[in-house]
């Protein structure tokens, strides 16, 4: 018993040093990269209804891959792109949506090479208060210990979960845009994965923290399917927010700043339907990261769309006045906790089927508020950049990805390169 004392104030001494070093240095954690988990909806009210098509149409082809709803004795290696880099990191691993625990079995993480290969000599394993396993409890969110593994700028990363129980209520972000891998057993700490399955979803993964520089802080990118990259090409990062992150890399004046996409595919401000509405996850995404400074605010489309679906019932339906105040609370609430907001107007959507003279009302109501009001610290109007000159209702054709309110990789590009990267050092 004695020595197990004297090995457990060794390894406290040892924390408390690392701790006054870390404190010396001025470094803190910042989330480099992160996702929004989302309940899975098995079932939608019967007025969330599909976009009408000709009887001899085919339907259209998901942009979201099929992916497992539950994993047993298997191991899904994710593939993230980190922002800022920094010595050490950390996982951020989430049951949000479990109605049973769920355990890990193992995990690694290291630099990813191609596909699912890793480069030699960095996986690690990674522990939790100093144990290789865990079991994360239904809506627990647990953060690993920090692992030495140095992470350059834009580096990608492979994280690995072993899961050997079966687990029917898997948390997911379902378009995860990179490929990941699941494979039979074991093979977390393997160097390649041959014979796995793919798809393009996130399981469990919450974030990943690195230990930066006293300067370095995070943006939350915070939206719903045109932040998430519903459109943009798969494993290339051309979501706005991953090309936001690489223009703050390639100036040294901005390089110390993280963003994390936290865009959910059709997720409204006030109400839920797919995962929870923006005001109940905020937060869970955005207050509850690690060193977040900045968010930018670019929701409430799906509101305004939703609206106008055939059947909606009047509760469900939204004003200018209503999204405007719910918009607010939302800069409230980052503003209570010194966090500046960048307000983003809301994208045009003629041509779309929901589309008409009511919704076109909303958003300009909503968008004159953006831009004239006193809520933000600072605005872009991605509506002006992205509309077309001939027909300001529509999307430009060049930024168009074919269903009018989704951009293509091209309207991303010009979504990031509107941003004015001075502003967040003010």
């Amino acid at each position: 018993m004695t020595v197990r004392i004297l090995i457990a104030l060794a390894a406290l001494a040892c924390l408390a040093t690392a701790r006054a070093q870390t404190a010396d240095r001025g470094e803190h954690w910042v989330a480099t990269w992160g996702t929004a988990q989302q309940l899975l909806v098995e079932t939608r009210p019967p007025w969330v209804a599909p976009p009408p098509r000709a009887a001899n149409e085919p339907p259209p082809v998901s942009r979201i891959p099929p992916f497992p709803r539950s994993l047993t004795d298997e191991t899904v290696r994710m593939v993230v792109r980190a922002s800022v880099g920094g010595r050490r990191l950390r996982l951020t691993l989430s049951n949000a949506a479990g109605v049973v625990p769920v355990r890990f079995g193992a995990v690694h993480v290291a630099l990813r090479s191609r596909e699912s290969e890793i480069v030699a000599g960095s996986d690690r394993r990674v522990t939790f208060g100093g144990r290789p396993s865990l079991t994360v409890q239904p809506g627990a969110l647990v953060v690993s210990d920090a692992v030495e593994l140095p992470l350059p700028a834009l580096a990608e990363l492979a994280i690995s979960l072993y899961v050997p129980d079966s687990n029917s209520t898997v948390t997911t972000h379902e378009l995860g845009l990179n490929t990941a891998y699941v494979a039979a057993g074991n093979v977390a700490g393997d160097t390649v994965l041959p014979r796995a399955a793919t798809n393009l979803t996130y399981f469990w993964l919450a974030g990943v923290e690195v230990l930066a520089p006293a300067r370095a802080g995070t943006i939350v990118a915070f939206g719903d399917s045109i932040t998430d990259g519903f459109s943009a090409t798969p494993n290339a990062h051309r979501a706005w927010p991953a090309l936001l992150a690489a223009k703050l890399q390639s100036d040294r004046a901005t390089a110390h700043w993280a963003v994390v996409n936290a865009g959910v595919s059709g997720n409204r401000v006030r109400r839920d339907v797919v995962g929870t509405s923006a005001l109940a996850r905020f937060d869970r995404d955005v207050l509850g990261r690690a060193g977040v400074r900045w968010i930018v605010l670019f929701v409430g489309i799906n509101d305004i769309t939703f609206s106008a679906l055939p059947g909606v019932p009047d509760s469900e339906r939204t004003t200018a006045d209503e999204l405007i105040e719910a918009l607010s609370q939302l800069v409230d609430r980052a503003h209570a906790r010194g966090i500046k907001v960048l307000g983003a107007t809301l994208m045009p959507m003629g041509g779309l089927w929901l589309h008409n003279a009511e919704t076109e009302h909303i958003r300009q109501a909503v968008n004159r508020w953006i831009r004239t009001g006193d809520a933000f610290d600072a605005v872009v109007d991605f509506d002006a950049v992205t509309r077309d000159p001939q027909q300001p209702e529509r999307l430009r054709p060049e930024f168009d990805s074919g269903d009018h309110i989704h951009p293509n990789d091209a309207g991303n590009a010009a979504m990031a390169a509107a941003i004015d990267t001075a502003i967040f050092n003010r």
